[in-house]
């Protein structure tokens, strides 16, 4: 039995040979029951958060990631449609959008009486590695890119984030949920098939504690909402921005790490994707096309990249940060890579060899 989703949409949820769930997103109410023909498997295991006691970070060990797949073959690819032989993680031999959980994940389900331990320095204990881990698959076409699909198939691929984000965020024990993805062999993607991941973590991640802690002393002192005053800043500078419509604005950030960096934030703050207007969610994809045309025309390759999706997380700063989708890329010339080395690496500051308005300027320029 399929759900009705906003936008039109449905999903379908079915279960894998191992316990896991595959969700299948579709744009008319399709009857769903492909079983999974692959022989059955144990669950997947859990690893352990350890802290840093230095910086106060979590970090997860799971160490039974090391052997998951790696590069294969497109006619091995597991992520494709179920055809013939090849028994992939979709079971189904067509299919629009899926989520499912990973099948290696680095975070997992809480056993029972779980929490998150007191941090107490080098002797703070060292829970399970409690979270979740999903893969969202944009196409069963393996040659493409989210660039390449239709608006309509970029609309399917919102509302999964939409409704993954609104669903997670209801499981006790997550934080935060953080949709992404990650494109090229060069920022360490071992599956070419176009895909996502969404991470939910029972922790702040180190990347939002610090913003939502910057948002609040900048709200402290001026009564204003940090977001919306930088989104406002480049709306008025107008040089960097490579990309808008009605609802949604892109822009090289004032201060970028990377040499091609762009964000793309609703001109309307929102927390997170549940929060999404219907409007907002139709808007994005022709400008999600825009944004990653010109960044793939640069230099006439595919460019590779890393595109997150920060939200708010679910309970604390919600009036504070908003959703908005930040995607780098490592590269700098046609031949050439940004590696992160040692003020990067070692200190976390970063040194740009390029001025944010040149590579804006780059972007706008491409032909379309």
């Amino acid at each position: 039995m399929s759900e009705s989703l906003p936008g039109g949409f449905f999903r379908t949820d079915l279960p894998m040979n191992d316990g896991r769930t595959i969700r299948y997103y579709d744009r008319s109410d399709i009857s769903r029951n492909a079983k999974d023909q692959r022989p059955p498997e144990s669950p997947a295991g859990i690893g352990e958060l350890r802290l840093d006691p230095l910086v106060n970070e979590w970090i997860a060990v799971a160490s039974h990631r090391q052997h998951r797949t790696y590069l294969p073959p497109k006619e091995l690819c597991p992520i494709c449609p179920t055809s013939g032989d090849l028994l992939t993680e979709i079971p189904d031999s067509n299919f629009s959008v899926v989520v499912f959980d990973n099948k290696n994940p680095s975070l997992n389900s809480a056993p029972a009486g779980w929490e998150l331990p007191e941090v107490n320095g080098p002797y703070t204990a060292t829970p399970a590695g409690v979270g979740k881990a999903e893969v969202i698959v944009f196409t069963p076409k393996h040659d493409s890119s989210l660039r390449e699909l239709s608006e309509e198939q970029i609309a399917l691929v919102v509302s999964a984030w939409r409704d993954r984000t609104k669903e997670i965020s209801q499981i006790p024990h997550i934080v935060q949920v953080f949709p992404f993805e990650n494109r090229g062999v060069e920022v360490g993607v071992t599956i070419p098939h176009p895909h996502g991941q969404i991470y939910a973590y029972s922790y702040l991640t180190p990347r939002t504690e610090r913003m939502l802690a910057v948002a609040q002393e900048y709200f402290s002192k001026t009564g204003k909402v940090l977001m919306d005053e930088i989104l406002a800043r480049e709306i008025n500078d107008k040089v960097r921005i490579v990309a808008e419509n009605e609802h949604w604005v892109a822009y090289v950030p004032f201060a970028s790490r990377y040499p091609y960096e762009i964000h793309v934030a609703p001109r309307k703050r929102v927390p997170d994707f549940a929060e999404l207007s219907d409007l907002q969610a139709n808007a994005f994809p022709s400008i999600a096309k825009e944004v990653l045309s010109r960044l793939d025309g640069v230099y006439g390759v595919a460019m590779p990249y890393m595109a997150s999706w920060h939200q708010a997380p679910v309970k604390i700063g919600r009036d504070l940060l908003g959703l908005h989708w930040q995607i780098t890329s490592v590269r700098r010339t046609p031949d050439k890579l940004k590696y992160l080395a040692g003020s990067e690496s070692g200190m976390g500051a970063f040194v740009m060899d390029m001025a944010p308005e040149q590579s804006a300027e780059q972007l706008k320029a491409v032909r379309l």
